[in-house]
């Protein structure tokens, strides 16, 4: 594990050094030509106030003696987000990563209760590899669901086809789904059913492959989601995501509409219409 996760710092690193322009970091080029985009790993360095050789050296993995300032210096360099820098901590220290266990997940009947006591909105619980684990009636009729169902949410995104069609946005959630399942992947290492979820998508969607490559990460936020459902139409939706503190990775998703909104309307609906 230890070997992985240190090819997977450095992975990370040159990912995001290639992402960021010399003009986004205020790096002088002097006009020359530059055989690939992004910083050279000499212009990061110089940006970390590190010499080149302790910044490659961290690159090819060894990151245990690396100080937190040099760590945020490093972040600070490749213009590293809140997400990011918290996955990059955890890939550099792995020892201080918390394990927990790594079996099914379990929902509180509370839990339950709570979310399908909401008529307004469509709720969803979700744990910490995307499992639906629960939900309101609409929240199951918005992904197309009977109750009694319990897919793998990034499996239906990237697997099947109809998530095309219902989700507007496919492109910007397939990311954002992709970049928490990094995120989740460095904060639970040894997490054998993520790994292994993660290794089916790898294979079996080459939009998975590619987004994964390019080393996303970040946490589930909210936001507006537009879907086209094909029951009621057109939805715009926002989503409220929250955590549950006292099971780590589960979240509540509450996707509701702006009232007298046209989404509002279709909204209740589909409620009727699975009720």
């Amino acid at each position: 594990m230890g070997d992985q996760r240190n090819t997977e710092l450095g992975d990370f690193l040159r990912s995001r050094r290639a992402a960021l322009s010399p003009a986004e970091s205020g790096v002088p080029t002097g006009g020359s030509a530059r055989r690939v985009p992004g910083l050279r790993r000499e212009e990061v360095a110089q940006l970390a106030g590190v010499s080149v050789n302790y910044y490659t050296r961290i690159e090819q993995g060894e990151s245990h003696q690396m100080s937190d300032s040099v760590m945020e210096a490093i972040a600070n360099a490749l213009r590293l987000d809140e997400g990011e820098r918290l996955h990059l901590f955890r890939l550099a220290w792995p020892a201080q990563v918390t394990r927990r266990e790594t079996g099914p997940e379990r929902i509180r009947a509370t839990v339950v209760a709570l979310a399908e006591s909401n008529t307004e909105q469509a709720v969803m619980i979700v744990g910490r590899r995307t499992d639906l684990l629960g939900g309101n009636r609409l929240g199951f009729a918005l992904y197309g669901l009977s109750p009694d169902q319990r897919p793998n949410i990034a499996r239906m995104m990237f697997l099947e086809p109809a998530m095309r069609d219902l989700v507007v946005d496919w492109p910007d959630q397939a990311r954002n789904i992709a970049a928490y399942l990094r995120m989740a992947s460095s904060d639970q290492p040894d997490d054998r059913l993520l790994a292994e979820l993660i290794g089916e998508l790898s294979i079996k969607s080459e939009d998975f492959a590619r987004i994964w490559a390019a080393h996303p990460v970040g946490e589930c936020l909210h936001g507006v989601r537009e879907y086209q459902h094909p029951l009621v139409g057109h939805l715009v939706l926002n989503e409220e995501s929250l955590r549950l503190p006292d099971d780590p990775g589960q979240r509540i998703l509450f996707f509701g509409a702006d009232a007298g909104s046209d989404s509002a309307e279709r909204l209740r609906l589909l409620d009727s219409l699975v009720s």
